[in-house]
């Protein structure tokens, strides 16, 4: 499959959101291995090229702009009536002869604005006589504003801006749109779809974010546990592993943890992690559940930034430490809004649990001249599950983190492109 992306930048400076859009979903057609080729004004500068627009897999077109040794001039007919300006057909047939060029070898083509803006008459006029030309080629046409209201009276060619085009799926941001969408182009709601803007929270963060996601799915996780500590027993890493698994299997919920652990002279490495790894599958987590990042690239510890960067996309924070001193990384976690569950039966972590309103378990710890070990009635997996269900509750009930999480499963670019992008290319 190919697919064209039609949209007429004069310029790819970020500051305009429609850059910011377009760049998002060729980041999901190379994702999906699908030829891709972006159709610019030919006035467009090659050196504002930066980013995805110079990934060598892109074909880079430039549309024809110039009419009779001239940059066409594009007037803003957002009105219904009117006059159009003496070499507005001719400019248009000159454009739509170039668009019949590049689309051809083209299976679908993805306009931006091209039938809404006023500015973009000429190019909606193009676009449509060179259709006549691309039996084979289907449409798709994204509108980025709101929808225009449908007037009474409207003549051609500015009726274009307000009619069906043939072939063609009409796409909106959000649903609640649609209805407008359909009024305005005169046409049933099911001619219409949508297509969510993205978020792209991974092309935001450093490389070793991106290193990390390679290895476990980070976005469509819905307990999403990050715990940065020195791989020693002291930190109950098996403890985490194993609330994880109670947790997903209690609540059916998509859990992952990632740890980001750096070496321990008390225990082998090798051998704590297999510790860790059967404390985990035998409360229910699978093996890609779980990741530690010195297996995939930092045997020395994850870099401080890389920690702050999962935790802005983890909701949960579990420290069942045996001993702890202060507990910066309750600091950390909690700075980047995660749900925060912490050893009751460490003095550190309940004074500063107590100040932050994390949600409290105990399991053994050191006090000051005594240690203390815990007890479960009538099991530690039952405790577990009982805790974790509440947890998982609480989560959902507080609406920031909420919001945090869907935002992360539902606004990504994975998500997007799998349940609305795709599907349209069809």
């Amino acid at each position: 499959m190919k697919v064209a992306i039609l949209t007429m930048f004069c310029g790819l400076s970020t500051t305009y959101s429609l850059v910011n859009v377009v760049a998002d979903q060729i980041n999901m057609l190379l994702l999906s291995d699908i030829k891709i080729k972006v159709l610019v004004s030919e006035t467009c500068p090659d050196a504002e090229r930066t980013g995805v627009f110079c990934d060598k897999r892109i074909e880079w077109v430039k549309v024809k702009n110039t009419y009779q040794n001239k940059i066409i001039q594009w007037y803003d007919y957002s009105n219904a009536t009117g006059r159009v300006h003496d070499t507005f057909y001719e400019e248009a047939d000159s454009i739509a002869l170039d668009l019949i060029k590049h689309l051809k070898d083209v299976d679908v083509c993805m306009m931006h604005d091209i039938l809404y803006q006023g500015w973009h008459l000429v190019h909606n006029i193009a676009v449509r006589k060179a259709q006549k030309e691309l039996p084979n080629v289907k449409f798709l046409a994204f509108t980025h504003s709101f929808p225009v209201n449908r007037p009474l009276t409207v003549e051609y060619p500015f009726s274009a801006r307000f009619s069906d085009m043939p072939k063609t799926k009409f796409i909106y941001p959000t649903y609640s749109g649609i209805p407008a969408l359909a009024k305005q182009y005169d046409i049933p709601e099911g001619r219409c779809a949508v297509v969510y803007n993205t978020i792209p929270l991974l092309e935001s963060m450093s490389n070793e974010i991106r290193t990390v996601a390679k290895h476990i799915d980070l976005m469509s996780a819905e307990i999403l546990i990050v715990y940065p500590a020195r791989l020693t027993t002291g930190k109950k890493f098996e403890k985490v592993a194993a609330m994880a698994g109670a947790i997903k299997t209690k609540t059916e919920k998509n859990t992952k943890v990632i740890f980001c652990d750096f070496p321990s002279a008390d225990i082998s490495g090798l051998v704590y992690k297999k510790i860790i790894r059967m404390e985990g599958k035998k409360y229910g987590l699978d093996d890609s559940d779980l990741l530690f990042t010195s297996d995939v690239g930092y045997p020395e510890g994850f870099p401080r930034q890389g920690v702050l960067d999962l935790f802005t996309l983890s909701n949960l924070f579990l420290c069942p430490s045996f001993s702890e001193s202060f507990g910066l990384t309750v600091l950390e976690a909690g700075s980047r809004g995660n749900f925060l569950v912490l050893n009751e039966a460490v003095p550190a972590l309940k004074e500063l649990g107590m100040s932050l309103g994390a949600y409290f378990m105990r399991w053994d710890a050191r006090n000051f001249g005594y240690d203390t070990y815990e007890k479960y009635n009538p099991s530690e997996r039952e405790y577990y599950e009982e805790h974790g269900n509440i947890i998982v509750n609480l989560m959902r009930e507080d609406r920031s983190l909420n919001a945090k999480t869907i935002i992360r499963n539902k606004y990504n670019p994975e998500w997007i492109s799998k349940n609305q992008l795709l599907p349209l290319l069809e």
